[in-house]
């Protein structure tokens, strides 16, 4: 007997209403905004019981938050993500620029000294210190020039 007398109170609040694609359309919740009222084929009542005494219900909108399609932590998360891929690639290539300018200085000092004509020593391949001969010398100029070429731009 319970439950045949809890049998109509599942239906108290269901709307019922015409989409915008001609559906019927059944829920526990109010329809969106954008359906026209004569569109709406039932709704609750604004009556209801409560402790053997019949109430008026206030009938209010919904209290849904409006989707705008965005959410605004993950577009946060997003912008601060590429932020900081922006700040990695900017780094890197600052640390890229600075080490070049330091390759020039260096190829260009060591030009000048190689142009200049100083007899220069150092090792050979046997590990034995070696004065630079001439063709060595022209090689080496032009391995720096070319140093020169590609990081003093």
């Amino acid at each position: 007997m319970l439950l045949v007398c809890a049998f109509p109170l599942c239906g108290f609040a269901q709307w019922q209403w015409i989409d915008q694609d001609g559906r019927k359309v059944y829920s526990d919740l109010a329809p969106p905004p954008s359906i026209p009222q004569k569109n709406i084929l039932k709704q609750p009542s604004r009556t209801g019981y409560q402790g053997g005494m019949q109430v008026e219900l206030p009938m209010s909108e919904p209290s849904a938050p409006k989707l705008t399609g965005k959410d605004p932590i993950l577009e946060a998360k997003k912008k601060q993500a590429e932020d900081d891929e922006e700040a990695k690639r900017k780094s890197a290539a600052d640390k890229l620029t600075q080490a070049r300018a330091q390759n020039c200085e260096r190829a260009r000092s060591s030009l000048t000294v190689l142009q200049s004509g100083i007899r220069m020593k150092g090792p050979n391949a046997n590990g034995e210190i070696d004065y630079l001969s001439d063709t060595s010398r022209a090689a080496e100029i032009e391995r720096i020039r070319g140093i020169i070429g590609t990081d003093c731009k």
